[in-house]
C-alpha cells in the first residue's frame, strides 16, 4: 500500500507498506527538488503517520528521494517566506506566544514515535542529512549510511538549538564533548567518521544501499516480534538503570513474556467455547 502525505500540488511524503518486505514499510522524504528540504507541515504529517502505522508494521525504514537525505529544515521557511509544501495548517506563532513551546512540541511529535518499542526504525542515509535531517537520522533506531553520506548538525550555526529530539541520542552515541564538538561547529562529518563514532552501524557503497537496508530488515523481520518488542524497551532503559534495577526489570519482562504465551487462548469467533455453550 502506498498513501502520499503531506503538500498542495506534490506529496511531500510517502508511507509505502510492504517495503522493502513485508513486515516492513518506508517513509519517504519526496521534495527532491529542495533536496528533501523538511517544513513544518511535514514534521506534523510525520506526526500524523506516526500514530496510524497498521499492526503489522514492524520495521520502519525513513530515506529520502534522489541524492540527500534531508538538507533540513526549508531556508525559505526560515526567511519568513513559506514555502510551496507549507502553505495552510498550523503556522508559527509569533515568538512572543506563549504557545510557542506546544508548537515546538507538536513538531518533534513526528520524530519521538519512531522510538516507539513497537517498531524498529532504520535511517537509509544518503548524501546529505543536515540540521533536521540529521536529527531525524539520530531519531531512529539504526542507521545504514552510504559512503557519500554527510551528516551535520547546522542549527547553532543558524542562531538555533536543535529542537527536534536529536541531542540526546546524539549525546548517547558520541559523549558530550564529542557532540558539543559536532553542534558548535557546524561541521560535516563523514561517512566513514560516522561509523568510528558510531553513529552508522553501517556504511556502504552508494550502489548497495538498497540492498544492504533489505538485509537489515530481513534479519530484523527473523526475530519474534514479542521478544524483539521487549528486547528494545529493555534497552531502552538500560542506560538510566542500575545493575540492580536493570535485572529487575529483565526479570518482569521475561515473566510476562512467558506468562502472554502460556495464557489461555480465547476461542476465534463462532466457534463452539465448550460443552453447554
Amino acid at each position: 500500500m502506498t498513501q502520499g502525505r503531506s503538500g498542495t500540488g506534490r506529496a511531500s511524503l510517502q508511507f509505502q507498506t510492504g517495503r522493502p518486505l513485508a513486515g516492513a514499510a518506508t517513509v519517504t522524504l519526496c521534495r527532491p527538488h529542495r533536496r528533501n528540504a523538511m517544513t513544518p507541515a511535514m514534521w506534523r504529517e510525520l506526526a500524523a503517520l506516526g500514530r496510524s502505522v497498521p499492526p503489522e508494521v514492524r520495521v520502519v525504514v525513513v530515506r529520502g528521494q534522489g541524492p540527500s537525505f534531508s538538507a533540513g529544515i526549508d531556508l525559505e521557511v526560515l526567511a519568513g517566506r513559506g514555502a510551496e509544501d507549507d502553505t495552510g495548517g498550523n503556522p508559527m506563532p509569533p515568538i512572543g506566544d506563549p504557545g510557542l513551546e506546544d508548537w515546538i512540541a507538536g513538531l518533534q511529535e513526528g520524530f519521538r514515535w519512531l522510538r516507539d518499542s513497537s517498531i524498529v526504525s532504520v535511517a537509509a542515509v544518503q548524501g546529505h542529512a543536515i540540521g533536521a535531517g540529521f536529527q531525524l537520522a539520530l531519531g531512529c533506531d539504526l542507521r545504514i549510511l552510504a559512503d557519500d553520506a554527510r551528516l551535520c548538525m547546522k542549527e547553532p550555526t543558524l542562531g538555533l538549538v536543535p529542537d527536534l529530539l536529536g541531542t540526546k541520542p546524539l549525546v548517547d552515541i558520541v559523549g558530550l564533548p564529542r557532540a558539543l564538538e559536532i553542534c558548535l561547529t557546524g561541521r560535516q562529518v563523514t561517512a566513514a567518521q560516522a561509523r568510528e563514532l558510531r553513529l552508522a552501524e553501517l556504511v556502504v557503497p552508494a550502489a548497495d544501499l538498497d540492498a544492504a537496508v533489505t538485509d537489515l530488515v530481513s534479519a530484523l523481520l527473523a526475530a519474534d516480534p514479542a521478544a524483539s518488542r521487549a528486547t528494545k524497551e529493555l534497552l531502552r532503559q538500560a542506560a538510566g538503570n542500575t545493575l540492580t534495577q536493570q535485572a529487575a526489570a529483565e526479570r518482569r519482562a521475561q515473566a510476562a513474556l512467558l506468562r502472554s504465551r502460556s495464557a489461555p487462548r480465547l476461542p476465534a469467533s463462532g466457534a463452539s467455547a465448550g460443552p453447554g455453550r
